[in-house]
């Protein structure tokens, strides 16, 4: 029988988010189809692995570094460590040193392994905008890329008017999820430690704590309707300690910061509100978790948002922190408004968002790169 592909998957920090929740679902899906390997450019960044189930076969090998400075000598270090997989897949631009080392060493034509690159936004450095030299190096390193892969139509066209990506190697695959497991009622104490304050709707917002998702903004947004509504952030990161103090400047002394929490499908129902307050984003997936739970969403109009809630969601999705706050004290308002916008994002989910279309759209892909469509089904 043959052996399993080997699979390096590098990423600039693997702490979980949108993108390694992915990942790591696609990973225990396929079980004991594949291997993998992890690599972060960021050490320290690894909370991600406790979401992979603990039967898959992973492991978290020394490699050279995937950041720093750009250098042939490095590139060189990391074309050889890339050898030794069958296929390599890349996130975001903290893992585009991998993407040029591949592009310089030849790509599969010199012996290397097909590259798939995965792009799903941007940091808070180009959440304003997107810097010229970095448009430059992806345009070149993606030139041997066996395919890029992108959860946004926004993001689709910047492949392909910023960076020159012809079709034939660009895929849009949006992010999905099981939504049947979305449709239950929540566990009651699935979020350790929350005291609901009585009297107060939870509003409930899944990051993970970088700048970027600018928690920052909707504890202010809250801060404006505290005397109904309570905060919950679930999510880990560097920022933690930033919005612990905003809240207490703002006199939102019952929020609750959950921590990092898995399976989400347990909790999400418990909130009354979603809410979104990042600078940037394309496709988010706590977004579609959240329709999926059957809740009314508030968020700011970034990436795909606009385009994912359901019609009758959109006018909630807004252009400032002004707005936000606005949205979400309409929603507090009005219990039936609430109902009927949950009600309607829960069937936009369910039809649009079905996780077996985004598993057997990356099943083929990753199989065409391996030389067998069928390997991963």
């Amino acid at each position: 029988m043959a052996e399993p592909p080997h699979i390096l998957h590098v990423h600039g920090s693997f702490s979980l988010g949108g993108k390694e929740a992915r990942a790591t679902r696609l990973m225990n899906i396929w079980g004991d189809k594949a291997r993998h390997s992890i690599m972060s450019a960021d050490p320290f960044a690894m909370g991600a692995r406790d979401a992979i189930d603990p039967g898959i076969e992973v492991a978290y090998p020394d490699a050279p570094s995937f950041a720093g400075k750009p250098g042939f000598a490095r590139y060189r270090e990391i074309r050889a460590f890339l050898k030794g997989f069958n296929l390599v897949l890349t996130y975001n631009w903290g893992a585009m040193d991998a993407v040029m080392a591949h592009r310089l060493g030849g790509g599969t034509a010199k012996g290397l392994p097909p590259l798939i690159h995965h792009e799903d936004g941007f940091n808070a450095d180009e959440a304003e905008g997107l810097k010229t030299k970095r448009n430059l190096f992806r345009r070149i390193a993606l030139q041997r890329a066996h395919g890029l892969v992108v959860p946004s139509v926004l993001l689709e066209s910047i492949a392909c008017n910023v960076w020159k990506q012809p079709a034939h190697r660009l895929h849009l695959i949006r992010n999905g999820i099981d939504v049947a497991r979305y449709g239950v009622p929540p566990v009651t104490d699935a979020i350790p430690g929350l005291v609901r304050t009585p009297g107060k709707l939870l509003v409930g917002t899944l990051a993970g704590l970088r700048a970027v998702k600018n928690i920052p903004r909707l504890v202010r947004a809250v801060a404006a309707h505290k005397d109904r509504l309570q905060l919950v952030v679930v999510g880990e990161g560097p920022e933690r300690a930033a919005i612990i103090a905003e809240a207490a400047a703002h006199g939102l002394h019952d929020m609750h910061m959950a921590g990092f929490l898995d399976r989400p499908w347990r909790f999400v129902g418990l909130f009354d509100i979603f809410a979104l307050s990042s600078d940037s984003e394309q496709f988010p997936i706590s977004l579609v978790e959240a329709m999926a739970a059957g809740l009314p969403a508030a968020s700011m109009d970034v990436g795909d948002v606009a385009n994912m809630v359901a019609p009758e969601n959109r006018p909630f999705v807004v252009c400032d922190e002004q707005g936000l706050a606005h949205a979400l004290g309409q929603l507090a308002a009005d219990t039936e408004l609430r109902a009927r916008l949950g009600a309607a994002n829960q069937a936009r989910a369910a039809r649009d968002f079905a996780e077996e279309t985004m598993v057997n759209a990356y099943a083929s892909l990753y199989g065409e790169a391996l030389a067998s469509p069928m390997i991963l089904r």
